[in-house]
């Protein structure tokens, strides 16, 4: 089968394109015929090497961790999907991913893509939506009435996180840059701070959660806008727990646990129509098309999700 590969850690040139051997399933697991996957900062965070001591693979690597398809072979232990199932999956993070043809999934990662929802839409969901998802209500503990705030609204975590937590019945803020502001208010925000014309940390006060996708800074002066006894959740960093104890703030890092029960949640939402997906760019599968979804996804400013079309034009 074809995959984009990378033999060593390095800049975006590392990724190749290669004929490697199809997975075979084992018994609790299926071989997904891939139609489309995205692009996370996971895939380039550990192309460069930078998680190489928490994420020790043998070379080489098939990068990419969402799975959108149609189930090819199931192994003999697996009753709940069948070949030809439309399936997707965040798949537990291995050397095999998900820029290629075919990959391997466990069967209990496994959600069934709603009819109204395409290869590409589903592609986009997985990785980003339970991050999101695990952050607000396994972390956070998000419920209707709640004040949030998501910093980086338009990005593909923070899309996913605006619209859980509008339907949670909470009331939510974001932050954006100028030409974001209204895009974000059509997912359901409440208030969009437009952070190159003002500083979230002096229009917000009070809130019970905060969602960071940032670090730094704009973590340190999360804290400022909590209540006491708030949660503020980072993907990218641990946060600051001197200043989390002065307020008897919950703080922590959260890493992404694969969770095919919350993604068939999430599904749920897509088919009634209470989550859409944003998909801001598509590239093809090959080794250019790869390269410059890297390069987007450095930038930081990429709209809603990467996709790769692994299957061209295929929408359902």
């Amino acid at each position: 089968m074809k995959a984009i590969v990378i033999d060593q850690y390095g800049g975006k040139e590392q990724l190749k394109e290669r004929e490697i051997e199809k997975p075979q399933p084992g018994d609790n697991q299926v071989v997904v015929k891939l139609h489309a996957t995205s692009i996370n900062p996971i895939d380039w965070k550990l192309r460069e090497g930078y998680l190489k001591s928490s994420l020790p693979f043998d070379f080489p690597i098939v990068l990419g961790w969402d799975a959108a398809g149609v189930v090819d072979e199931v192994g003999k232990n697996v009753t709940e999907f069948k070949i030809g199932d439309r399936v997707f999956a965040r798949p537990e993070t291995t050397n095999r991913g998900t820029y290629a043809e075919y990959t391997v999934v466990d069967s209990h990662l496994l959600a069934r893509i709603p009819e109204n929802v395409s290869f590409e839409e589903a592609a986009c969901v997985p990785l980003a939506g339970l991050t999101a998802w695990q952050c607000l209500f396994d972390f956070g503990q998000v419920k209707s009435g709640d004040k949030v705030l998501i910093h980086a609204g338009a990005g593909g975590v923070g899309s996913f996180a605006i619209q859980f937590a509008k339907n949670a019945g909470a009331y939510v803020a974001t932050t954006a840059g100028t030409h974001n502001v209204e895009f974000l208010k059509s997912l359901g925000a409440d208030e969009v701070i437009d952070y190159k014309k003002e500083d979230f940390e002096t229009v917000l006060e009070d809130f019970d959660f905060v969602l960071d996708s940032l670090g730094g800074e704009i973590q340190e002066k999360s804290f400022t806008v909590l209540k006491n006894g708030g949660k503020l959740a980072s993907i990218v960093s641990e946060p600051n727990k001197e200043k989390a104890n002065q307020k008897n703030i919950k703080s922590g890092l959260v890493w992404l646990n694969p969770n095919g029960k919350q993604l068939a949640e999430i599904a749920e939402l897509l088919k009634q129509g209470k989550v859409k997906v944003i998909i801001g760019h598509k590239f093809p599968f090959s080794e250019k098309g790869l390269t410059e979804a890297h390069a987007l996804s450095e930038t930081h400013h990429a709209k809603g999700k990467i996709v790769i079309q692994i299957e061209n034009g295929d929408e359902n």
